[in-house]
This record gives structure tokens, sequence and C-alpha cells, in this order.
């Protein structure tokens, strides 16, 4: 995936990170590493945005505002209005720490909700 094409919401060049609100552009999904790597297997290419925080051990997807806020499932947090998420920048995608799993473009910036559920519900079965 490109990184030259960002989203409207990032700071294209900049080299810090940066807090932004969840609920305007996007609610982020946090789940613990281990079960987000097997999400990862489960949605294959149809994951969008994907952010990893190497020393909290999490990940956390992006996904269209409001659309995940009945879940309900073990060891997953929806971060919707009234929560903030650390944002990396977008050339940072090797940890250490804070960076893009797999970073979002202007074509790959959300992942399907009803896609992520599932894949959710799978690797917690697993």
């Amino acid at each position: 995936m490109t990184v030259g094409r960002s989203p409207w919401w990032m700071q294209p060049g900049s080299v810090e990170v940066r807090t932004v609100a969840a609920g305007g552009w996007w609610d982020a999904v946090r789940v613990p590493l281990d079960l987000g790597i097997d999400v990862l297997r489960h949605l294959g290419d149809e994951t969008g945005a994907v952010i990893r925080d190497g020393f909290g051990g999490r990940l956390y997807w992006l996904i269209p505002p409001g659309s995940a806020a009945d879940w309900n499932l073990p060891h997953v947090r929806v971060l919707g209005r009234g929560s903030h998420v650390v944002i990396p920048p977008l050339r940072r995608v090797l940890s250490p720490g804070l960076c893009w799993q797999i970073p979002p473009s202007r074509d790959r910036e959300w992942t399907n909700t009803p896609r992520l559920h599932s894949a959710l519900r799978a690797a917690l079965q697993t």
C-alpha cells in the first residue's frame, strides 16, 4: 500500500505523533495485540488502516463513526465520541512503539464494520 495519498484528516509530512478525537472522522476498535494478529489473518486484504501500539500491545482499527456503538465483545473496546487516539506519523510503519500496522490512504482508510465484527468473533473462538 502506498502512503503518498494520505486521507484528508492526516497531517502529511508530520513527524510527531498527535492525539485525535475519535467519533468525528472515524471511531477506533482497540484489541490486544495477540487477538489483533488473528483478526488481521481473518481479514486479509479487507482491512483498512490499523495502528499498532508496540509498547501497549494493542492494535486499533479505524471504522466509520458510530458504526460499532452496540458491540459487546470480550477484549474489544470501541472508541467513539469522548475518546482520543494517538496517531503516528504517516510514514512510521515500523515498531518499536507507535506505528501503522496498515497505513491509511485515501483509498483504504476504514475497515468494513460488519466484516471486522465477523473477524473478531472468529478470532475470539480460536
